[in-house]
């Protein structure tokens, strides 16, 4: 999700939630703490220099249960975001501690943000070697010729 749109849907609500991957809310009281501008600057595997920016929030819970972040106040945050930060039309990732810092892509249902799990990647998959063994299903491994107890097994 981008900045743009993060703004778009925060206008539509009256309270904001996230949910995380495994259907479970943030606590309501949580607080963006710090919303910053990620510059990463790397080489993959291949040898190619690549540069990639982000906007990053940051969601943290406090013992503050009274504490509520409402959509115009998150707005007016971003907002000062991009003026101080140049933050321009970002993606946006969240860093948000659980058993340790987790960062997720973030999406929307239409009622509630969605904390997306991420997953790494070979850049460089055509200039490391690397080659991807297909996925199959148990059902496609087995042979229509071998029967349980036919000895074929």
């Amino acid at each position: 999700m981008k900045i743009s749109e993060i703004k778009e849907y925060l206008v539509q609500l009256d309270q904001i939630a996230f949910k995380l991957p495994n259907g479970n809310l943030v606590p309501r009281h949580f607080h963006v703490t710090e919303i910053g501008k990620i510059s990463n600057k790397f080489i993959d595997c291949g040898g190619t220099l690549r540069e990639e920016e982000i906007a990053n929030f940051q969601l943290w819970e406090a013992s503050d249960y009274d504490h509520r972040l409402h959509p115009e106040k998150l707005i007016s945050i971003i907002e000062l975001s991009e003026k101080l930060l140049e933050l321009g039309n970002l993606e946006i990732e969240v860093e948000y501690q659980r058993e340790t810092i987790g960062k997720y892509d973030l999406g929307f249902d239409g009622k509630d943000f969605l904390l997306l799990n991420k997953q790494t990647d070979c850049l460089a998959k055509d200039k490391c070697g690397v080659q991807e063994k297909p996925k199959m299903k148990m059902s496609e491994l087995q042979s229509s010729s071998c029967e349980p107890g036919s000895g074929c097994c």
